[in-house]
């Protein structure tokens, strides 16, 4: 049976009477008050907020007591009308408890978020404010997020702006959060400055990870779209900054400061920038960007222009605007090869092929092509320099010459002659341009005497391919202005003086095998045989195999030509002796064929043959089948038929390739078999069956059988077909010997294969 008590309407039961009394004993312990409270637990609100009040009345300093009696306040009134008289209660509760926990921030916090869901907006910001002072500030980072999000959920711009900056001399690594709060409530004036101000300091790290070159951007974007809003700072000084700090975005900060310009209407200083721009950037990409844009804001003016006029009555000034932005944006157009040719010499401007194509692209241009040549000789640097400095110079002399402005055009040429080029070939086609030039004009004279000057010797020797001398000092070297002068001589100047510049190209020791080979039919030309023939011996002299073989070949078969009588044949042998000396086997045939046909026609045909001889063991493998040919005709012409067997005989132990051994026996025993020969003949069939496997040579076979049964008998014929038994069973033990040898290999490799796995 339960006893129950009842005081102002508050019953306790017979076992509160145990807790009661347990408080009364342990009225200072915390634990008896909270196993009262636990006990009490589904007792109505009014007696649990007794027992609470009773224990805090007692303890007024437990924080362990204050927190479940707020959260229990608070979750008794939480399905109530915020304007009912228990939140005031409530927030009366949380004063008291404050008088004690002020340094809690717990409380604090529930205190603040409890006066938020009342919508109590000046109680809660006193609230905050009281919590900042009364925490120490090391826990100062706890109330701040809760009341940066009360102070930016109202429409309270002035007040939070103030809060926010409390913050931020705490916290300044949220100043990101700042400025997205301040572009939410338009404050981009304010939000620009802060900007500013980040960017300036060295120590900010981006809570995002953004990088200063991305703020940079977005400061940028910032102030360029919202010109009228942004009155505290000065934008272009800003921007420009930036283009000389990021030079990797060049080009979108140039368009930023002129879409600033734009935006703010003032499109005749966004069309400076743009120019500015144009002539500014380094590179082909910011250049399209900033292009782009420049003509998509002709494009948009234009546009603006047409539908006011659509729109509305159009005076004369509406049009005489319109063809002026129409010619504006027509110009700009026709300008773009040109600005971008602009940019990319910029980029490089020892690129002697942009300063070509800007030439061209002034096209008639006369005062702007004479100054776009000037500009460039004098900036471009011949050590650095991409493409070919002599091509520039040799255009500019041209250019002039076109214009029938030949002295200019000789004043060009000099300068040019005296640029210390990279190679000397550059400058030596400097001098021939120069020669070809007055030969246009028909100044041989003037163009020969050119030449010399070209090729005056320095007073001490030059190495021809020492760098550290000029060009010019080892010019006199050059072949190829050798070349262009001699052709001059050849054409405009006298034997002698022709004569004297060849011997000067020996002397030098420059000549090629065809400067000497050209040498020598120049003086045939005029008659100087001699002269010829020991031009020939000089080259001979001066180069080696096989770069000698065209001289050696044009001097024999000129020698041979002009004493075709045969009446130097012993100097003739002299000189085929020495030839042969040391020719490779790979230029041997030809040489030894002119030489037995110079034996054959005024020599002896023994000698010939002795020729043809020695030709069949000099020449390269491949060509030593051709050359028997040969051998075997000339023998069978010269001394009949009867002694060619001993050359066959050679020829089938010489050559090493099967089916021309195989040829040749079968022509040998043809020979035989017309001479009657039919044993010799059937010895060689016998001796080249060994070679020939009857699955692969069934016509050797069959020809062998066919002599057989024209000039055999029953036996010959079965030896014919024993033999052929005989190889074929050779060739068969072969391949399967080779079969098995496959297997074996393939099985041990297929045993290593398993063992491995």
């Amino acid at each position: 049976m339960t006893e129950t008590i009842e005081s102002s309407n508050i019953t306790f039961s017979e076992t509160d009477v145990l807790y009661e009394e347990d408080c009364l004993r342990n009225q200072y312990s915390v634990k008896t008050w909270l196993r009262y409270i636990e006990h009490i637990k589904d007792a109505p609100n009014e007696k649990i907020n007794l027992v609470y009040e009773r224990a805090l009345r007692e303890l007024p300093g437990s924080y362990k007591l204050w927190y479940p009696y707020l959260k229990l306040r608070r979750k008794q009134v939480r399905t109530k009308c915020i304007i009912d008289p228990q939140y005031e209660d409530v927030n009366n509760t949380f004063e008291r408890a404050l008088v004690f926990m002020h340094k809690m921030p717990r409380i604090w916090l529930d205190y603040c978020q409890f006066l938020m869901d009342q919508c109590k907006i000046t109680r809660t910001r006193k609230v905050f404010d009281r919590a900042l002072r009364a925490l120490p500030i090391t826990q100062h980072n706890r109330i701040w997020p809760l009341y940066i999000k009360f102070v930016t959920q109202y429409h309270v711009p002035d007040t939070a702006m103030r809060i926010y900056k409390r913050y931020l001399k705490l916290l300044p690594e949220n100043t990101e959060d700042y400025i997205e709060y301040l572009k939410e409530i338009d404050r981009l004036d304010e939000c620009a400055q802060l900007y500013i101000e980040i960017l300036n300091r060295d120590t900010f790290v981006s809570k995002e990870g953004k990088s200063h070159h991305q703020l940079w951007n977005e400061l940028c974007e910032l102030v360029s779209k919202n010109p009228s809003k942004i009155k505290s700072i000065q934008v272009e000084p800003i921007i420009r900054q930036g283009i000389e700090k990021y030079k990797d975005q060049v080009g979108q900060l140039w368009t930023s400061l002129a879409d600033y310009y734009i935006r703010a209407g003032c499109f005749e200083k966004a069309r400076d920038v743009f120019e500015e721009a144009i002539e500014a950037v380094l590179t082909v990409r910011d250049f399209t960007q900033v292009f782009d844009a420049y003509a998509q804001s002709e494009e948009g003016l234009i546009s603006a222009l047409m539908e006011k006029s659509n729109e509305e009555e159009v005076t004369e000034d509406d049009d005489l605007e319109l063809e002026i932005r129409l010619a504006r944006l027509e110009y700009l157009m026709d300008r773009r090869p040109l600005l971008l040719n602009s940019v990319l010499l910029r980029q490089n401007p020892h690129n002697v092929n942009e300063w070509l194509k800007r030439v061209k692209l002034y096209g008639e241009q006369y005062d702007k092509v004479i100054e776009t040549y000037t500009r460039a000789v004098q900036t471009v640097d011949p050590k650095i320099c991409v493409g070919k400095l002599h091509e520039l110079w040799m255009s500019f002399a041209q250019f002039y010459d076109d214009n029938d402005q030949l002295d200019e055009a000789r004043y060009i040429y000099e300068k040019g002659t005296k640029v210390n080029y990279r190679y000397v070939d550059d400058l030596a086609c400097v001098w021939c341009a120069w020669c070809e030039t007055e030969l246009k004009h028909e100044n041989y004279k003037e163009a020969i005497r050119l030449m010399e000057r070209a090729t005056v010797l320095p007073r001490h020797k030059i190495d021809y391919y020492d760098v550290n001398e000029t060009v010019q000092m080892r010019l006199h070297k050059n072949l190829k202005l050798w070349s262009f002068y001699v052709d001059l001589e050849e054409c405009y100047g006298t034997f002698q003086t022709c004569k004297a510049v060849y011997d000067r190209i020996l002397d030098l020791k420059i000549a090629t095998p065809q400067i000497i080979i050209n040498y020598g039919v120049y003086l045939e030309e005029n008659k100087y045989f001699e002269d010829a023939f020991r031009t020939y011996e000089k080259g001979i002299a001066l180069f080696k195999w096989p770069n000698v073989y065209d001289i050696w070949l044009t001097y024999l078969c000129k020698f041979v030509q002009r004493y075709s009588d045969g009446s130097k044949l012993e100097r003739a042998r002299d000189l085929f002796e020495q030839c042969l000396e040391h020719c490779q086997p790979k230029y041997a045939k030809n040489l030894y064929l002119l030489y037995a046909k110079l034996e054959e026609k005024h020599g002896l045909d023994r000698r010939a043959l002795k020729i043809y001889e020695r030709a069949t063991e000099a020449v390269e493998p491949k060509e030593k089948y051709e050359m028997f040919n040969i051998y075997i005709k000339r023998c069978g012409e010269m001394r009949g038929i009867t002694q060619t067997r001993e050359i066959y005989e050679k020829a089938i132990e010489a050559l090493s390739d099967e089916s021309l051994v195989r040829d040749m026996c079968l022509r040998y025993a043809e020979l035989e078999r017309k001479l009657g020969e039919i044993d010799r003949a059937r010895a060689l069939y016998s001796h080249c069956s060994q070679m020939c496997d009857p699955r692969l040579t069934p016509d050797f076979w069959q020809t062998w059988k066919e002599f057989e049964v024209k000039h055999g008998n029953e036996d010959t014929l079965k030896e014919m077909l024993r033999i052929k038994r005989s190889v074929q069973a050779t060739y068969n033990i072969q391949v399967n010997y080779m079969a098995q040898q496959m297997m074996q290999a393939s099985v041990h490799d297929d045993a290593g294969g398993q063992v491995r796995e």
